[in-house]
């Protein structure tokens, strides 16, 4: 990771609450922004192009409430899925200018994460709300497949493990991180992660019995699920609560997370002192975060 600073763009008016590089298109970035954050107002997508001017607004799509969270489709290179705060899922396609393709309202209040399938072989999306549970949805079938209850907080993030067919987790403010199967109808494994509110977790992409959450707590910790007593890493440094966290695509042991202390980390939980880098960049609340699929070490 080089501490060289990258391009900027501002959007002005608006918060960035998550930012998702394509798989397809390298240095193409989706960004789920909204106004106020989030209190009141609309929401914008925003899809950014690095090239050698530096940063480019490609397209932007305008929702009349909040966008917490947004995924690209693992099957077509113009389509995104965001979720937003009038707890509905919207399908876009960067291809047209108009509107959604699709809007989905099934959950009851905000709707703030949604993942793509990463494996092969099915095409499916996972949402997560403020009412408690997780939905599952096909994107070419109009309603919920699946409604995944269990959780007794705010859900605030739900991700597809990148490794086994059909199974997800989720990360709430009851203090824990659950793991689903879409084929079974009850929780498969309930961790009790942090004595605090969970607002992020992610698979490692070299291990599929690994992951990570990041809290209010002020802390990341590592989990793996065939032994959930205690962590197998615990990664302290930031100051305030972790919005998002997320395991390298290139190194097994390397992740970065980012927080409300405006900083961005990476970290190596390999070595003794597991901090590699503080990034300063921001002068807010640093909400969304990825790691390129392309270019190794852009973030």
């Amino acid at each position: 990771m080089g501490s060289t600073a990258g391009a900027a763009l501002r959007l002005p008016g608006l918060h960035g609450y998550a930012a998702e590089f394509s798989p397809y298109w390298p240095g193409r970035v989706a960004c789920a922004a909204a106004q106020y954050y989030g209190m009141a107002g609309c929401g914008t997508l925003a899809v950014l192009e690095q090239n050698e001017a530096g940063i480019v607004l490609l397209r932007s799509f305008d929702w009349n409430d909040g966008l917490f969270d947004v995924t690209w489709s693992e099957n077509n290179e113009h389509v995104l899925i965001t979720c937003s705060g009038d707890g509905s899922l919207q399908i876009w396609d960067t291809a047209k200018t108009k509107g959604p393709l699709q809007v989905y309202k099934e959950h009851t209040l905000e709707a703030y994460s949604v993942d793509w399938s990463q494996t092969r072989g099915e095409q499916l999306v996972v949402s997560g709300s403020w009412d408690q549970t997780a939905k599952l949805w096909d994107p070419a079938v109009g309603k919920s497949l699946c409604t995944f209850k269990g959780h007794e907080g705010v859900i605030y993030s739900t991700i597809w493990s990148p490794h086994i067919p059909g199974c997800f987790a989720s990360a709430s403010g009851d203090q824990t991180l659950r793991i689903w199967d879409v084929k079974a109808p009850g929780v498969k494994l309930v961790i009790p992660a942090h004595q605090a509110e969970i607002l992020s977790c992610d698979w490692c992409k070299y291990d599929e019995n690994l992951l990570v959450t990041g809290a209010v707590d002020c802390s990341l910790k590592g989990w793996d699920l065939r032994n959930i007593r205690q962590p197998v890493f615990a990664l302290l440094g930031h100051t305030y609560a972790i919005r998002r966290v997320k395991f390298s695509p290139f190194h097994a042991t390397l992740l970065a997370s980012c927080s409300y202390d405006f900083t961005v980390r990476f970290w190596d939980f390999s070595k003794p002192n597991p901090l590699l880098e503080t990034v300063e960049h921001h002068t807010e609340f640093t909400c969304g975060l990825d790691l390129s699929l392309h270019n190794r070490g852009q973030v």
